[in-house]
């Protein structure tokens, strides 16, 4: 699902639970910069896309499909939580010379007034061969 900048100035996320979003304004997997990857962990019904990104640590190795088909793997080499108001934009988006991925979900206490959870999780990882 491709993934903008909204009229609040954030990244978009999927309105699909079960979905994973990609930010059209990064990199692609394969390439050179950030992909940036955002999914839901939980929905009104049950466990969403991104659940277990919590479980994700450094050493941990995933891969990440292309609309082609194509397979890219990396590693972890970090993982942590951010208050959103501590959102970490330059680390995420910010260019790179490399293949990197980042998996963006919510994490934290749910606040009921604004509909959301507290924090971010974010998974920085880097491409293996």
């Amino acid at each position: 699902i491709d993934l903008g900048i909204g009229t609040d100035g954030t990244m978009e996320v999927p309105q699909d639970f079960s979905r994973v979003g990609w930010f059209t304004g990064g990199g692609r997997p394969g390439g050179i910069g950030p992909t940036v990857l955002a999914g839901h962990v939980d929905s009104a019904v049950g466990p969403a896309v991104f659940f277990d990104l919590g479980l994700l640590q450094a050493g941990d190795r995933f891969s990440v499909t292309d609309v082609a088909g194509s397979v890219f793997d990396y590693e972890v080499y970090r993982a942590e939580d951010f208050p959103k108001d501590e959102f970490p934009t330059g680390e995420v988006f910010g260019a790179l010379l490399d293949d990197e991925v980042r998996l963006i979900t919510c994490t934290g206490l749910f606040d009921e007034s604004v509909g959301h959870c507290e924090d971010n999780r974010v998974v920085f990882a880097a491409r293996v061969a």
